[in-house]
């Protein structure tokens, strides 16, 4: 049976920020506990998009390909999408306005929950970064060297997460949102967007399964930089 009510997260955003980036759970495993979601691939190599069951990743080149099921993720966050969820339609309305909106309209403020947005948008600017190899570079290095892409009256859905401002450096506090077309030519992480006509479902959790990779040295021994890890993490999301 599906568990609509719990987030589940391999890995935390903070270990990303000094350069953790070596895979550390299989696809396969990934999505045995939810069929939507975002995260990254082994090596920061792209931008990851879980929709319906399938796990896409938008790589730096623009290609977009299938992650197959044994290609390990060093950082995922997924769940089960509940189809019964009954959304409210916005048009002509920028990310901020959007976002003003979702929190207006749900007091949501201090629990994770989940967002997806579908419709057709009058523009849309991603990004994905390089893949990396061994020495890892941090995370905000990574990056500066990001690739954008641009797309208008793009039609496809935006998926991703709010996480509450308590929990920055599990996540990123606040909205974090990718984006994959229908057509599957184009996404990755959302820098802006502005919404033609779109449905907006908003999914709360009451439980967070945080999954850590026990089997990974560099993890364990790694003494992250707590007063520093929010600034780094707020520079590289933006």
């Amino acid at each position: 049976m599906k568990d609509y009510q719990t987030l589940y997260q391999h890995g935390t955003l903070g270990m990303l920020v000094p350069g953790l980036f070596e895979g550390t759970l299989p696809v396969s495993d990934l999505l045995k506990h939810g069929n939507t979601g975002i995260g990254t691939a082994t090596g920061l190599d792209g931008e990851m998009v879980v929709l319906d069951g399938v796990s896409y990743l938008v790589k730096s080149s623009g290609q977009i390909i299938h992650l197959a099921g044994d290609v390990k993720v060093p950082f995922a966050t997924v769940h089960y999408h509940d189809p019964k969820l009954a959304g409210f339609t916005l048009e002509n309305k920028t990310d901020a306005q959007v976002k003003e909106t979702i929190l207006q309209k749900y007091p949501y403020q201090n629990i994770f929950f989940a967002v997806n947005i579908k419709g057709t948008f009058a523009h849309v600017k991603t990004r994905a970064v390089q893949g990396q190899k061994k020495p890892y570079p941090t995370l905000v290095e990574v990056a500066e060297k990001q690739a954008v892409f641009a797309e208008a009256d793009s039609q496809g859905t935006i998926v991703g997460y709010f996480a509450p401002k308590l929990f920055q450096g599990m996540a990123a506090a606040g909205f974090h949102l990718h984006y994959l077309n229908d057509d599957r030519t184009m996404g990755g992480h959302l820098l802006g967007f502005t919404i033609k006509k779109a449905e907006v479902s908003i999914q709360p959790f009451t439980n967070v399964n945080q999954h850590f990779p026990l089997e990974n040295a560099t993890f364990l021994h790694e003494n992250l930089d707590l007063d520093s890890m929010s600034a780094q993490i707020h520079q590289a999301e933006e």
